[in-house]
């Protein structure tokens, strides 16, 4: 396995099976130029195998963390450490950049997640809830 930052659109496009929905190139291009937002590829037998993604939050009165924003590991890829490593591989690129921690929502359930960012050296503080608004629903 070998695990490398995202430099191009053409990486990105080439990852879209690991992503919720296909790669817009435009919106990769805006993520990969846009100064404090990070995506790790792993690849394993030649192509693509998973990413994680992570965004630098800063705050005035807190310094910098990073946000990991989504991890995911193609299907036959999962259960070999590979999220493991990408969580791990963030978490060093954050302390690299001064960043004073991490963190990241998980959905209620999510075993598998929760297992890969445990591993990864990730605790539950057990005081967080996340509400979410949705600009894209026609309801909102």
């Amino acid at each position: 396995m070998d695990i490398r930052r995202a430099a191009t659109v053409a990486e990105v496009v080439a990852a879209e099976h690991l992503f919720d929905n296909p790669a817009r190139p435009e919106w990769a291009e805006r993520f990969l130029t846009t100064a404090g937002h990070h995506l790790l590829l792993a690849y394993a037998d030649g192509g693509p195998a998973g990413f994680v993604s992570g965004v630098e939050t800063v705050h005035p009165d807190k310094g910098t963390e990073m946000f990991l924003y989504e991890l995911a590991v193609d299907e036959p890829y999962r259960r070999r450490g590979i999220g493991r490593a990408l969580v791990e591989r963030l978490a060093a690129l954050a302390r690299e950049r001064g960043c004073y921690g991490m963190w990241v929502g998980v959905d209620a359930g999510n075993d598998v997640a929760l297992a890969a960012y445990r591993s990864a050296g990730g605790k539950d503080d057990g005081t967080c809830t996340v509400l979410t608004w949705d600009f894209a629903s026609r309801d909102a």
